[in-house]
């Protein structure tokens, strides 16, 4: 037997904590005398402890582990599946670590030589193109902000569903349009669509015209500098926006192993300023 000390000293976890680990049930003391309250912790404990502390630095919950430590059967599989659940979050917290460090390295870099920490804005590739009209099969509503991850995955696979029923064409990647330019307390106006070759069957045809293109290599949250830099150029040249902005999805997230193979295009629809036009 242990005393709560000798058991706080080899784990390296405070007596304090383990008295809240107690109170929430997730590992008790095996004897607590009843005269002067003192707890004691069995040597079979002392693995336990380890194992919460191992899943605690693999950023489990304590409400993960409290589940997963009274599970009686199949313990080994929902550990092996929640594990690589985990191993997928940290390695998606360390691509952002390694994009962070890429970024303060050029930051570094660009005030090295005297020039302004935001200078990476030129970088960024704009092209002025015309944009043939396009068949899309879409589904359109408002999504509020914390639900557009499962929206893309729901809309893009019922516009799926719906093709293999009707027995349509998908003859380019699939593109989100965004109608209204910020949310409301309805969400935020926005179309999710596929290209298709046939045209009726539910389908409609969107024509972006001229618009200012830029690809971004890498995670979306790149976005808002390709949107920021489409929206200086447009100023400068005297264009203004004419259409739904929208999004291409060259690669699928959910196929790539890193965010940095992510291929998205952005379209700006513009036209000529009537001011800029009477000059």
């Amino acid at each position: 037997m242990l005393s709560i000390g000798e058991f706080s000293n080899i784990c390296k976890v405070s007596t304090k904590t383990l008295r809240y680990y107690a109170d929430i049930g997730l590992i008790l003391p095996v004897e607590i005398n009843p005269e002067n309250g003192y707890r004691y912790y069995s040597i079979d404990q002392l693995e336990t402890m380890l194992f919460i502390n191992r899943l605690k630095s693999y950023h489990f919950s304590l409400t993960e582990i409290k589940n997963i430590l009274e599970l009686n059967e199949s313990k080994e599989t929902v550990l092996y599946m929640t594990l690589n659940q985990k191993k997928k979050e940290i390695e998606k917290q360390l691509q952002k670590y390694e994009t962070n460090l890429k970024q303060i390295e050029e930051d570094m870099y660009n005030l090295k030589e005297g020039k302004s920490i935001m200078s990476f804005l030129e970088k960024i590739d704009v092209q002025c193109i015309n944009v043939s009209p396009i068949s899309i099969l879409s589904i359109r509503k408002m999504v509020s902000e914390n639900q557009f991850p499962q929206e893309y995955q729901h809309c893009f696979n019922e516009l799926l569903q719906r093709m293999k029923e009707d027995n349509l064409t998908m003859v380019d990647a699939p593109l989100v349009l965004f109608h209204s330019d910020e949310f409301t307390p309805l969400g935020l106006d926005t179309e999710f669509a596929i290209p298709i070759k046939e045209n009726g069957s539910g389908s409609r045809v969107f024509e972006p015209g001229l618009c200012l293109k830029t690809i971004l290599y890498g995670s979306y949250l790149g976005l808002p500098a390709v949107y920021t830099r489409q929206r200086e150029w447009a100023q400068q040249h005297g264009y203004e926006s004419s259409n739904a902005v929208f999004e291409v999805y060259i690669n699928d997230p959910h196929d790539v192993q890193n965010e940095n193979d992510l291929i998205t295009e952005i379209y700006y629809p513009i036209r000529k300023r009537e001011s800029y036009e009477s000059r």
